[in-house]
């Protein structure tokens, strides 16, 4: 039976790991009301084309909902996180944080000691 690979990390979500797309997670799970498509481009720094490519990922993974309607006469499209993309946003978090605290300690630990010495493996 081979061993279990300690920095394997595979609760990071690939369709979550993506720079825009945590942006737009990010921007969303911080507001409890749906976002205007207009907010999240601004709070992201993406182009139109972008952010729709991203939502489109994000909403066929069922992580975000798109809702399309009018205010007034205009059209206006806003977004919100799902229950579900809000758990695996916070799971994918708790992932993150344990690869941001082993990298640090393994850093730490490497410090001052002899090429090909390996790190302890930490709890």
């Amino acid at each position: 039976m081979p061993e279990p690979a300690p920095f394997a990390y595979d609760g990071l979500d690939r369709v979550l790991h993506e720079r825009a797309r945590l942006s737009l997670l990010t921007s969303l799970a911080s507001h409890r009301k749906p976002l205007a498509f207009g907010d999240l481009k601004q709070l992201c720094g993406l182009t139109d084309g972008n952010l729709s490519r991203h939502l489109g990922v994000l909403e066929e993974a069922g992580l975000v909902e798109i809702h399309k309607g009018y205010e007034g006469r205009r059209p206006l499209t806003t977004c919100r996180l799902t229950p579900a993309g809000r758990e695996r946003f916070v799971a994918y978090l708790a992932v993150l944080e344990r690869v941001v605290r082993d990298a640090a300690e393994a850093a730490r630990h490497g410090e001052g000691k002899g090429e090909g010495e390996p790190a302890p493996r930490l709890a």
